[in-house]
């Protein structure tokens, strides 16, 4: 007889000390002394064990960057490739749509800490499957998301995710400045190759086309078959 899986309470986050067996490697490499003392999750923990792709874009796209930014989040959906993000620029919101639609992991990182935090539908049903974790470096005094707090929360994606992938970064902007942390740092960077985006590829990032994206779903396909 088939029995379905108890649904994951998911009013209570889980706190993670830094001393942690479970708290990610990757974040006390990225900061250093600097990283977070503690960690919050909500949701399904072993999707931290993932290598995931970071999305970010900057609030302001360009129309011809949008179109070539659907076709390359549909193509991570249909791949199964994990993704993390704090979706909250247009963009990234839009990308988060489109993911949750199929059934790759997703871990959302908000500005903000996970107390009585609202989530849409989708977010919540994935959630209680399993297929969504949410991540927070806040604890319950951020209870808002605020643009200093953004900042924080786009370096602790970066500092999770194996590699990154902008769709776009304005040029001298915050998204911009992350992107050559990343690189010094030795991250993989990509970026779609558009003249909108020559700043990003100036510096070392990637040409991310749909067929190197069904190349890294076969990569992740394998180090899942590994890992049992």
């Amino acid at each position: 007889m088939n029995r379905s899986r108890p649904a994951r309470d998911i009013r209570r986050p889980i706190r993670v000390e830094r001393n942690d067996d479970a708290y990610p490697a990757s974040v006390k490499a990225f900061f250093g002394e600097r990283a977070p003392e503690c960690i919050f999750l909500q949701g399904n923990p072993e999707l931290l064990q993932r290598d995931s792709l970071g999305l970010f874009c900057s609030i302001k796209c360009p129309g011809s960057i949008i179109l070539k930014t659907y076709d390359v989040a549909k193509a991570l959906r249909d791949s199964g490739i994990p993704v993390i993000g704090g979706f909250h620029t247009p963009m990234e919101k839009e990308c988060l749509a489109l993911l949750l639609r199929g059934t790759q992991p997703i871990v959302i990182c908000p500005a903000r800490g996970l107390e009585r935090i609202r989530l849409a539908r989708e977010v919540k049903e994935g959630v209680q499957s399993g297929r969504v974790l949410l991540v927070s470096m806040f604890g319950t005094a951020h209870r808002r998301a605020r643009a200093e707090l953004a900042d924080q929360r786009n370096r602790f994606v970066a500092a999770l995710a194996a590699r990154i992938f902008v769709s776009h970064a304005a040029p001298g902007g915050k998204t911009e400045a992350l992107c050559r942390e990343i690189i010094t740092l030795g991250k993989p960077l990509f970026t779609i190759d558009a003249p909108e985006n020559t700043n990003l590829l100036a510096l070392g990032a990637k040409a991310l086309t749909l067929e190197e994206v069904f190349v890294l779903g076969e990569e992740d396909s394998r180090q899942r078959e590994r890992h049992g």
